[in-house]
């Protein structure tokens, strides 16, 4: 087995857009290198409201999706508000490995950050 069900996701910040040539944004990084469909659901968590439940995707067998954040479409019509502090859960109903990104482009020496979700054990 490759990957896990659950992983989270504590420190996310969407930032704002920018005025360069490059766009500030976050995505999620999800790998399925099994041979079934991965149908994935996502739920965001605030530090002062009701998290956003039910963000729906697939991943293909033995396939990748870079999931942008800052799209209201890919993510269901959902919208993660800009410059608020959020995490996320991520459970799948298939072994996958989950990164996470962020472009922040709002000053002029722009910063890229990834790392690797925290993974649950299937136990």
């Amino acid at each position: 087995m490759e990957g896990r069900r659950v992983w989270l996701i504590p420190d996310g910040y969407l930032p704002p857009r920018g005025e360069a040539e490059l766009v500030g944004h976050e995505a999620v990084c999800l790998l399925n290198t099994g041979r079934r469909p991965a149908r994935v659901t996502l739920t965001v968590y605030f530090e002062d409201c009701e998290p956003l439940r039910g963000i729906a995707v697939t991943v293909g067998a033995e396939r990748t999706l870079h999931l942008r954040l800052d799209d209201p479409e890919a993510l269901g019509g959902k919208a993660i508000p800009p410059e608020t502090p959020y995490a996320l859960r991520v459970e799948s109903t298939e072994p996958i490995c989950v990164q996470h990104s962020r472009m922040d482009v709002s000053q002029p020496n722009l910063t890229l950050m990834t790392t690797m979700a925290y993974p649950l054990s299937d136990d």
